[in-house]
């Protein structure tokens, strides 16, 4: 059944994806009119924070964009760090909303960051756990096994809920500065809002996923008391 759910949520993960995709591909289309990109997007939101100690750099691959907090680096795909698009701008000026809140250490921010060492170690367990799975190896007729799973999602779990208020404020943080600086209004400001918040929604994807992952092993927990 645990892996009935992981396919299932797969599947949607697939979905939104692609919507992602799509999305950011018609936004890439359309044109900032004062034709700045995204490397000078992120960098203008930067200054304006007063943040001087992060770096822009070009990644490889696509929407691979993200901000390293240990090494203060904003990093963007190539072509949001060249792109001159709405998308370019929304992705861009997301990044460094990452890097305003580790600038004013926002709370949610750091609780990830600390979590993700551990995390690593959860999310090596768990694939073992569907390989046992997969081979026909069932951990719910052993109460310490289903203790260990739960523990293990649980790690998991908690990583993806608090990544929901980390992904959707440095969303907030982007479109405020995009409108209040002038740099996206009006139709630009709408695409780059649509355009993050379907970036939200494979958050909030991955996190239910997650969620109902770990409600079904205390179900069967509980279950299995003797």
């Amino acid at each position: 059944m645990l892996i009935v759910i992981s396919v299932v949520f797969m599947i949607i993960g697939y979905i939104l994806s692609a919507r992602l995709k799509n999305k950011f591909r018609h936004y890439s289309e359309i044109p900032l009119q004062n034709g700045m990109s995204g490397a000078e997007v992120a960098a203008a939101m930067l200054k304006y924070n007063q943040i001087y100690d992060v770096k822009i750099i070009q990644v490889d691959g696509q929407l691979t964009d993200h901000y390293n907090p240990a090494d203060h680096t904003v990093n963007l795909s190539y072509d949001v760090y060249h792109g001159r698009s709405v998308a370019s701008a929304a992705v861009a000026a997301h990044e460094c909303g990452h890097a305003v809140q580790h600038a004013t250490a926002y709370s949610f921010l750091q609780m990830r960051s600390q979590m993700v060492p551990m995390v690593n170690i959860a999310a090596s367990l768990q694939q073992y756990m569907f390989m046992f799975g997969i081979a026909g190896i069932s951990m719910f007729h052993n109460k310490i096994m289903l203790i260990i799973a739960l523990g293990v999602f649980g790690v998991t779990t908690l990583f993806s809920l608090v990544t929901l208020p980390v992904e959707f404020d440095a969303s907030k943080r982007a479109l405020v500065w995009l409108d209040g600086s002038g740099f996206a209004r009006g139709a630009e400001y709408d695409g780059a809002k649509d355009a993050l918040t379907w970036a939200a929604m494979t958050y909030v994807s991955a996190a239910l996923s997650a969620l109902v992952q770990f409600m079904y092993l205390l179900w069967a927990l509980l279950g299995n008391r003797d």
